[in-house]
C-alpha cells in the first residue's frame, strides 16, 4: 500500500488557457451562482428543486411539505462542497454569503441527537433507520459529511464539520458489529468514502472502522434488506425472495465476491469506498476485490468516453460487452464515480493506466454533460443521437436530445461542479517517502508543496489537449533533490523530454510515467512533448454495436460527427480506409477546439422507390467533419454519432 498524499487545494491555482482550466472557470463563472438559484427554485422554466426550502421547513422557518425526491438533501450538500471547494481558487463574496446562509441553515435542521435529513424530519419521524434500501438516509449524510470535511479543509471553519461529526457520532451508534445496533447498510453507497475524509478530518478511528464494518457487512447472509423489508410488513417478500434482487444495490454477496453489476452510480461509490479502506487498513482481501472489478468495468464495460452503465432499466451494468450506443445510459454521476475511483486505485498502486481512465472520462462523458456556459446538463450520455427517434419511441425516451436547464432528481449537476472545483486533488500527487512529486493531468497553473522541508513551486504552461507540448518550471529558494513523475497516456506512443533545452535520453520509466530526479534549482525548465495523432479506434469484436465501425480520438477527446457539420442521415457516411485526415484549431468554433475532417463517402438516395431495391449502393465522395464529443448540442437539436462506419 502507498502513502499517497493529495497537494492542499489552496496551493493549486488554474489558469483559464489549457481545456481543463477553461471548463474549471466555467464552473466558476457561471455554474455556482446559477445552481444556487436552481436550488431555490429560481430559474424560469427549470423544474422545482425544492431542496433548500426543505431545509428550511425542517429548520422550523417556514411550514410546508417535503418537496422532491427523498434524497433531495445531497442536491444542496454537493453545492456546498463545490463551493467550499472554489474558495481555495478564488474569494467570491456573494458565493461566500449563500455558503454561510446554507450552513446556517442545516445546522439550523440538525435534531438533539444529530440526525440530519429533512424527508423524515418532516414526512416520517418515527420511521428514521427502517429502510436503508430504498431511503436514502445514509447517502445523503454522505454527501452532508463530504461537504464538511471540504470546507473545514479550505476554510479552517468547524461549523459545518460539528454538525457532520455530531450525524457520523449519531450514525456510529446506530450501526455496527455490536448486538445493540443495526446490522445493515446503505441501499445507495456514499456514506463509506465520507466516513474515510472524516476519519482524516478527525483522526477519529471510529469513522474509518464504521465504513470497513458497512463494506465487510454487505451481502452477507440472511440478508439485511429483508430482514428489514419483513419488519415493515411486507410479507410477500418472504415468498418470492431471491438474491438476485438484490443485484442492483451490489448486496446480493459479499463484495470480494462480487463482479460489477447493478446500478452503476452505487456500483462506482461502493468501489471508491472499498479503495479507501483498503488503502487505510490495510485489508489485501478488499484490495485484490477492487483490482478485479476495475479489470471488469474497464476491459469489458466501458464505453471509449469512458462512460459506464449502459441500461436505462436500472441505471445498470448489464454484462460484459453490452455497449450499445443509441440507448446507452452512462449516467454522468456514474463517471464523476469511476474517477472517485480510479484517483483511489491510483493512490493504491501508483500506476498510471487508472489516471489514463479518469482522463478518458473526464475529457469526454463528465465534460460532455454539461453545457459550454455552465447552465445545462446532460444526465444520460448516448454516442450516437437520433433526435426523432428519441421524441417518438419510448425505449429511447431516457435520452435528451438537448441539455436540461435542470432535472426533477438533479444529483449530476452539482456533482459535475464538486469535481471540477476539487480538481487540482487529481492533477497532482505527492509521494513523500519517495520524495516525488506526480504529474498526472495536464492543466495550466501552478502548484506549491513542501519535499524535504522545502518549499516548491511548479509552473505548468500548457494549451492541453489541442496541443501535446507542455512546459514546466521550478521554483525554489534553495536547490532541492527529489523526482517529478510525468504521465505518459496510454495513447501516446512518441513522446520526449527536454530539460533546461536539452533533450534527455535516460530517465527511468515506471508504471506509466516518465520519472526524473535531479537537484532542481530555480528556473529549472522542463519541456514534455506528448505526439497527439489521429487515432482510428475500434471496439473488441465482442462488441457487436461497434462491428465494423471505427471512433475517431486525438489525445484524450474522442470525436463525433454532427448534423451541424454534415447534414441529416449521418448514418450513411463511411470513412475511407485511409481517411487523410487533418486537423485545424478553430478558436471561434465551441469555445476553441480542434476539429477533425476526413474524406468519406455518403450513400445518395437516389433511384429508391420505395424501401429496398436489389443493387449496390450508389455513393458521393465527400468530406466529414468532426468535432470533440464532450462539444455536441451546443450548436442546437440535431443528429450525433461517435462510432462510424469505414470503407
Amino acid at each position: 500500500m502507498s502513502d499517497m498524499k493529495t497537494v492542499n487545494l489552496k496551493n493549486i491555482k488554474a489558469r483559464n488557457k489549457s481545456l481543463l482550466g477553461k471548463r474549471v472557470y466555467t464552473v466558476l463563472n457561471n455554474t455556482l451562482s446559477y445552481q444556487w438559484e436552481a436550488l431555490n427554485d429560481q430559474v424560469p422554466g427549470a423544474p422545482k428543486s425544492g431542496s433548500v426550502n426543505n431545509f428550511r421547513i425542517a429548520a422550523g422557518e417556514v411550514s410546508g411539505k417535503h418537496y422532491g425526491p427523498v434524497f433531495q438533501d445531497s442536491d444542496l450538500a454537493k453545492w456546498m462542497e463545490a463551493v467550499s471547494c472554489s474558495l481555495a481558487l478564488r474569494s467570491d463574496d456573494d458565493l461566500k454569503l449563500h455558503l454561510e446562509e446554507a450552513i446556517a441553515l442545516v445546522s439550523k435542521a440538525q435534531e438533539a441527537d444529530g440526525y440530519l435529513d429533512t424527508y423524515f424530519t418532516i414526512e416520517e419521524p418515527s420511521a428514521r433507520w427502517t429502510n436503508l434500501r430504498d431511503k436514502h438516509e445514509l447517502y445523503c449524510a454522505g454527501h452532508m459529511i463530504e461537504a464538511a470535511v471540504a470546507n473545514y479543509e479550505v476554510t479552517g471553519n468547524k461549523t459545518l464539520l460539528n454538525v457532520a461529526c455530531r450525524l457520523a457520532d449519531h450514525i456510529c451508534e446506530m450501526f455496527g458489529p455490536e448486538s445493540t445496533k443495526r446490522h445493515g447498510y446503505p441501499g445507495h453507497e456514499e456514506i463509506e468514502l465520507a466516513l474515510v475524509k472524516l476519519y482524516h478530518a478527525t483522526n477519529e478511528r471510529k469513522y474509518l472502522d464504521l465504513a470497513h464494518y458497512f463494506i465487510r457487512e454487505r451481502g452477507k447472509a440472511p440478508y439485511y434488506f429483508k430482514i428489514e423489508a419483513m419488519a415493515r410488513g411486507e410479507a410477500k417478500l418472504d415468498e418470492l425472495w431471491d438474491p438476485s434482487k438484490l443485484e442492483y444495490f451490489q448486496a446480493h454477496m459479499p463484495v470480494t465476491e462480487q463482479e460489477a453489476i447493478g446500478h452503476a452510480v452505487r456500483a462506482m461509490y461502493l468501489y471508491s469506498g472499498m479503495t479507501d479502506v483498503a488503502l487505510e487498513t490495510g485489508d489485501e482481501t478488499i484490495a485484490q476485490a477492487c483490482r478485479r472489478l476495475w479489470d471488469d468495468v474497464v476491459k469489458r464495460k466501458m464505453y471509449i468516453t469512458g462512460g459506464v452503465g449502459s441500461s436505462s432499466f436500472g441505471e445498470a451494468f448489464t454484462f460484459a460487452y453490452d455497449l450499445p450506443n443509441d440507448t446507452a445510459y452512462t449516467e454522468t454521476c456514474a463517471s464523476i464515480g469511476l474517477i472517485f475511483w480510479a484517483h483511489r486505485m491510483f493512490k493504491m498502486d501508483q500506476d498510471a493506466k487508472y489516471i489514463d481512465v479518469m482522463e478518458r472520462a473526464l475529457y469526454n462523458t463528465v465534460f460532455a454533460s454539461m453545457s459550454l456556459d455552465g447552465k445545462r446538463y446532460f444526465y444520460v450520455n448516448p454516442l450516437e443521437v437520433w433526435p426523432e427517434v428519441c421524441h417518438k419511441r419510448e425505449d429511447h425516451r431516457h435520452v435528451k436530445t438537448e441539455r436540461q436547464k435542470w432535472y426533477d432528481c438533479a444529483c449530476c449537476p452539482p456533482n459535475i461542479a464538486r469535481l471540477l472545483t476539487s480538481i487540482g486533488k487529481y492533477v497532482y500527487a505527492l509521494d513523500e517517502d519517495k520524495n516525488m512529486l506526480f504529474v498526472n493531468l495536464y492543466m495550466d497553473g501552478q502548484v506549491k508543496f513542501n519535499l524535504n522541508d522545502k518549499e516548491i513551486m511548479l509552473e505548468q504552461d500548457t494549451v492541453y489537449p489541442w496541443d501535446g507540448s507542455i512546459s514546466f518550471t521550478v521554483t525554489s529558494n534553495t536547490p532541492v533533490t527529489f523526482s517529478l513523475a510525468f504521465r505518459i497516456p496510454d495513447w501516446c506512443k512518441k513522446w520526449s523530454i527536454k530539460i533546461n533545452g536539452q533533450e534527455i535520453q535516460e530517465h527511468e520509466k515506471n508504471k506509466g510515467y516518465a520519472v526524473i530526479t535531479r537537484a532542481w534549482v530555480a528556473g529549472d525548465k522542463v519541456e514534455l512533448m506528448l505526439d497527439m495523432p489521429v487515432m482510428m479506434m475500434r471496439a473488441n469484436p465482442e462488441v457487436r454495436a461497434d462491428a465494423g465501425k471505427v471512433a475517431i480520438q486525438r489525445g484524450p477527446v474522442v470525436y463525433c460527427a454532427e448534423e451541424a457539420d454534415n447534414g441529416p442521415n449521418i448514418a450513411n457516411i463511411k470513412l475511407l480506409a485511409e481517411p487523410d485526415f487533418a486537423v485545424v484549431y478553430d478558436e471561434e468554433l465551441l469555445g476553441g477546439v480542434c476539429y477533425i475532417t476526413a474524406k468519406a463517402r455518403r450513400a445518395k438516395a437516389d433511384g429508391y422507390d420505395g424501401l429496398y431495391r436489389q443493387i449496390d449502393e450508389d455513393y458521393e465522395e465527400t468530406v466529414v467533419k468532426l468535432v470533440p464529443y464532450y462539444a455536441w448540442n451546443n450548436r442546437g437539436e440535431g443528429e450525433m454519432m461517435v462510432w462510424l462506419r469505414q470503407v
